[in-house]
């Protein structure tokens, strides 16, 4: 891993130095990627959702709606992390902002492919969106919401790449609002819904903007290690601190994270309450252990936060590596929530014995590609976006 980054841009020559072919054949293969999740997602427009997808009429959002959910709640954790500094002055966190600005405008566009490709008629929902707009619709609200979001980080990018910080933040401001508001009404589109029982709470609007900025402290520092490891500049200590500040505010927020799952898991098992309790012994004991043990606890919460602790967040290797950590076991937490919620029967405190225990639902490979498309998204943008605006080397000032 090391070698590949250090070989992704010479170590000598700073930006003037023509891209190397492994630089260039990292954006060749983020591209490639990108293009077959195209391909595949146009392919499952073409032959119907339900001969390409795995969901069913009783386990309707599949992979790709976890994966939406992953790319946007890391979107506005970019967003959220990087304006502690820059929109409302910690200095600590002000040399973070220009590249966590535009990588929470890729991960952002890449949660919109993804969803354009669930969503059966895509067309329709920037259409209808104006001409019959429905108030009373969280998923209007979602569109909506982050549809704005994207519009200030947008403005608010170019601002900073002009340097334009005061009136940037302003627009970051407008962002920090729009994010705060599109992901919260995200944690209600799944917290309102009372007919899905491991769901169904107030508390879920909460965990989301939370979670987010845990995702977002974990995306920073990966993003901004990977970013000088492969062009072989040495941090700043600016840079330094400030990423050890975002490491620190990271394992406050896991600590939190670890909070809301203990109670959630009490509350799901104390007193067997019906539906809540069978899918949270999924998790525990059931078909969807090994993804909450190993992937959300281990990987996404006590592997990073022990990490950092022990490196008192201060050793960049090591926090970039509990930075790894951290991102994979978040999508498994995007996963297990979205997918344990929908396969408890609905009649299962009936002893109806024709239904399943669990419902099933495996991805499909065109769900897998439009995924792992989305994933090829932001590496090309990300690599792009490092030689396009030079390493956005202007934070460090």
């Amino acid at each position: 891993m090391n070698n590949f980054l250090a070989n992704v841009l010479p170590q000598e020559g700073g930006l003037e130095a023509a891209p190397s072919r492994s630089y260039n054949a990292t954006i060749a293969i983020g591209g490639f990627l990108a293009a077959l999740g195209l391909a595949a997602g146009i392919h499952a427009l073409y032959i119907g959702h339900e001969h390409a997808y795995g969901v069913t009429r009783e386990v309707p959002w599949g992979l790709l709606i976890a994966a939406y959910v992953f790319f946007v709640v890391t979107s506005t954790g970019l967003c959220l992390v990087s304006s502690i500094g820059h929109v409302f002055g910690m200095d600590a966190f002000k040399p973070i902002a220009k590249r966590s600005v535009f990588m929470a405008i890729m991960t952002i566009i890449a949660g919109f492919f993804v969803i354009g490709f669930e969503i059966e008629n895509p067309w329709r929902m920037p259409i209808y969106n104006m001409l019959s707009p429905n108030l009373t619709s969280n998923i209007w609200w979602m569109g909506t919401l982050y549809g704005a979001y994207l519009f200030f980080m947008l403005i608010e990018f170019a601002l900073l790449q002009m340097e334009k910080h005061k009136v940037a933040g302003m627009f970051g401001l407008m962002g920090v609002v729009a994010g705060i508001a599109a992901h919260s009404n995200l944690g209600a589109v799944f917290g309102l819904l009372s007919g899905r029982e491991f769901w169904h709470g107030p508390y879920m609007p909460i965990y989301f903007i939370t979670s987010a900025m845990m995702s977002g402290c974990a995306a920073v520092i990966f993003f901004h290690w990977l970013a000088y490891r492969a062009n072989g500049w040495k941090m700043s200590q600016q840079l330094e601190n400030s990423l050890q500040a975002t490491a620190k505010l990271g394992a406050t927020l896991i600590a939190v994270i670890m909070f809301f799952t203990t109670w959630k898991m009490i509350s799901g098992i104390s007193g067997q309450p019906p539906g809540k309790y069978e899918a949270m012994m999924a998790l525990v004991s059931g078909p969807y252990a090994v993804n909450f043990w190993l992937g959300e606890v281990m990987l996404g919460m006590v592997i990073p936060f022990v990490m950092i602790l022990a490196a008192r967040a201060k050793n960049m290797p090591i926090l970039f590596w509990a930075s790894v950590s951290s991102v994979i076991g978040i999508f498994f937490m995007r996963y297990d929530l979205v997918i344990v919620g929908q396969i408890i029967p609905h009649f299962h405190g009936l002893g109806v014995s024709e239904l399943p225990e669990f419902f099933p639902y495996a991805p499909t490979l065109h769900e897998v590609v439009i995924t792992a498309g989305a994933i090829g998204l932001c590496v090309m943008g990300f690599f792009m976006g490092e030689r396009l605006f030079k390493g956005h080397l202007s934070e460090d000032h």
